[in-house]
């Protein structure tokens, strides 16, 4: 028996073991949380056992027989707000109950309250459920347990694979040394809990108890101020937090907020006015203190007492008043009547030390999740949404609107493409001139090359003046960031035609293209065709580098390294497919007019000219199947390989696999001059 069976017959039968004490149940549904007791100071006894205080959601998971519901601590529904965990716990095929917390992990492997209070797509930041406890489990009640046996049961059932779903790591440690850590890492604090205690809902237990690193407490907005002559849109919140039914007032907090987010809190703010002032006492908010003894007089506006924000502060002053206060973020999770001042109780009574350096296990507290790549731009049900891109907003409108209806895909299924495979198309956009081929009413509408973006574009995005061949006098869009690439999306360009040149050197391209177009061919001749050209590439010692063309053909490209001009490089293409017809010529043609083919594959190298474009590297095309132009490996180039292989559903993880196939093209170019040589020499 091999090494991995052993081990999952002892998980098995350790988890059967530990499950013993657990009675029969059904699955729990609307349960209120165990709340922590907050303690003066961390301390150091063999019974306790430490985890991080996250600064995030708390949020239950239930999930049986693969359906989910994400709620919040007041059993407000979170399933559709934080899509990705619903959708990767829907997943599973367990059957479960968790606790556990609802963080964004920012900058620094740190987490990221503002950002998890604006999140509304995996483009605000990396979404991740630290699961602490279990409560249920394949139709086991767990929360008679003690806890250690919880967190025994948590690990062993827990699928892994995907990071966004993690344990909250237990820490069997020296609270001194942990505090400090968590403090010098920036944390919100710690949590300590007793390694016997069940699981007590709604209920605030001393078995619980969490040290804060920082003051910060959750307050009710019950108004805001505005200064005279301040063309804010309020100066300050006015606080209380609850002493039974009172809403007693603790301060005004003036800090913290950016307009952007002003603006959002007044919308809030406008259904909630009223005349009635809300505290138990008026606030005298033009008081002065000897921090402010001649304050900026304001005038209130008094709130319904139904907003819950959160705030850090330096100390509560002997009159109830917190100093230095700065706003932290809305609490959408809480319910106003439930915030009251939290007192800290006296610290645990010390029985022993432990060793353990928990310097060294806190070094990676919190990391990104193992795959945080791009995942989604838009969420999946707002029908407009307007996301901010390299700084500048973009509108995002009628998401649900099909674009390829035999395959289902949408418009937010091909934004969210566009940027979750930025990375990798933008090197081929980069400083390129751009033809827009426009679809706005999906693959089966009406469509439109546009060119010319003259006073059309936004003022941000770069152009580039040309005059054509013809005379005419146009202003191209330029390849550049993310910005432009989803910009182009939103007018409805389902592909992206890059010229072959950039505008540094606009006459000179950077490759050399041979398009393989079949007319009544077989796939297989046109793969056959392809291998034939890599032949007469190896011949002449120069490299090629594939890719399908996401429609019927495959495409070739020979860097070039903009040293030739694109006349030499179209009379360069037609010497290579020349050879080729010379080989294949039962169902290969050179001739440019369709009738004159006669239903042979066109060996196109008039491709290579000024202007000229063909979709490039990871475009979508817009064909039924919604298949990529995905650039290729040569071994990959062989009987059985389709078109519909790539697509936009599995585009992305393959690129993340096998990485850039296609970077060779802009690196050095050939020496032309060798190698047409070698090419007249088997011409001969």
């Amino acid at each position: 028996m091999d090494n991995s069976s052993t081990k999952a017959k002892s998980l098995q039968s350790n988890l059967a073991s530990l499950l013993k004490g657990a009675t029969d149940a059904k699955m729990p549904t609307g349960i209120k949380p165990m709340l922590a007791t907050l303690t003066e100071a961390p301390f150091e006894n063999p019974d306790w056992r430490y985890e991080v205080k996250w600064d995030g959601y708390r949020a239950f998971a239930y999930v049986q027989n693969g359906q989910v519901e994400l709620s919040s601590r007041n059993n407000k529904s979170f399933s559709e707000k934080f899509y990705p965990i619903t959708e990767l716990m829907s997943k599973w095929t367990i059957n479960v109950v968790l606790d556990g917390e609802v963080l964004v992990i920012g900058k620094e492997g740190k987490a990221d309250f503002g950002a998890l209070q604006n999140w509304r797509s995996e483009a605000d930041g990396d979404l991740v459920f630290y699961a602490f406890d279990i409560l249920w489990y394949d139709g086991k009640n767990t929360m008679e347990l003690p806890l250690s046996e919880r967190q025994a049961i948590l690990a062993a059932i827990l699928p892994t694979g995907d990071d966004r779903v993690r344990i909250s790591k237990v820490f069997d440690t020296n609270g001194h040394d942990f505090f400090e850590a968590a403090k010098k890492m920036g944390l919100e604090g710690i949590m300590a809990k007793k390694s016997d205690s069940k699981y007590l809902p709604d209920n605030r237990s001393k078995a619980w108890l969490k040290i804060k690193a920082n003051q910060r407490q959750e307050v009710v907005i019950g108004g805001f101020t505005i200064n005279e002559g301040s063309n804010k849109m309020f100066s300050s919140l006015l606080l209380g937090v609850y002493e039974g039914k009172k809403l007693q007032y603790v301060g005004k907090v003036g800090t913290g907020f950016n307009a952007k987010m002003q603006r959002e809190m007044m919308e809030k703010f406008r259904e909630l006015v009223t005349d009635k002032n809300p505290f138990e006492v008026v606030p005298d908010i033009n008081k002065p203190s000897r921090f402010r003894p001649n304050p900026p007089k304001a005038t209130a506006t008094w709130l319904k007492p139904e907003l819950v924000c959160e705030v850090s502060f330096t100390e509560i002053t002997s009159d109830g008043v917190f100093r230095h206060p700065s706003f932290e973020g809305m609490r959408s999770d809480k319910k106003a009547k439930e915030v009251v001042l939290e007192t800290a109780v006296p610290v645990e009574k010390g029985t022993g030390t432990k060793k353990t350096k928990a310097s060294a296990q806190a070094k990676k507290l919190v990391t990104a999740p193992n795959d945080a790549g791009r995942r989604t731009l838009l969420n999946p049900k707002e029908e407009t949404q307007v996301r901010k891109i390299n700084g500048h907003d973009l509108k995002f409108t009628n998401l649900s609107k099909v674009y390829w209806p035999e395959d289902g895909f949408t418009k937010r299924d091909l934004f969210n493409y566009y940027y979750q495979i930025a990375d990798y198309i933008l090197p081929y956009l980069k400083d390129r001139p751009l033809s827009l081929n426009r679809f706005p009413g999906g693959i089966h509408g009406k469509s439109f090359y546009q060119k010319d973006v003259k006073d059309k574009a936004p003022d941000w995005a770069k152009t580039f003046p040309y005059t054509t061949s013809d005379g005419e006098d146009k202003e191209y869009l330029v390849g550049d960031q993310e910005d432009t690439l989803l910009w182009m999306a939103t007018l409805g360009c389902i592909e992206m035609n890059p010229w072959f040149s950039t505008v540094k050197h606009p006459d000179h391209p950077d490759y050399c293209v041979i398009d393989l177009d079949p007319d009544e061919n077989t796939f297989e001749q046109v793969i056959e065709v392809a291998q034939e050209v890599r032949k007469i590439l190896d011949a002449i010692g120069i490299p090629g580098y594939p890719k399908t063309s996401g429609s019927t053909g495959i495409h070739i490209y020979i860097p070039l390294g903009a040293k030739y001009s694109y006349d030499q490089s179209q009379m360069f293409a037609k010497l290579i497919v020349t050879l080729i017809h010379n080989q294949l010529s039962d169902f290969t043609s050179l001739e440019r007019q369709i009738k004159n083919r006669g239903g042979k594959m066109y060996l196109d190298f008039l491709q290579n000219r000024p202007g000229a474009t063909i979709a490039g590297p990871y475009s979508l095309r817009p064909k039924i199947g919604a298949t990529v132009s995905m650039p290729l490996d040569w071994s990959e180039v062989k009987p059985g390989l389709k078109m519909s292989d790539f697509t936009i559903s599995n585009a992305v993880a393959r690129v993340k696999s096998v990485g850039d196939l296609f970077k060779g093209t802009l690196e050095k170019g050939i020496d032309m001059e060798k190698a047409l040589v070698r090419a007249q020499e088997m011409l001969q």
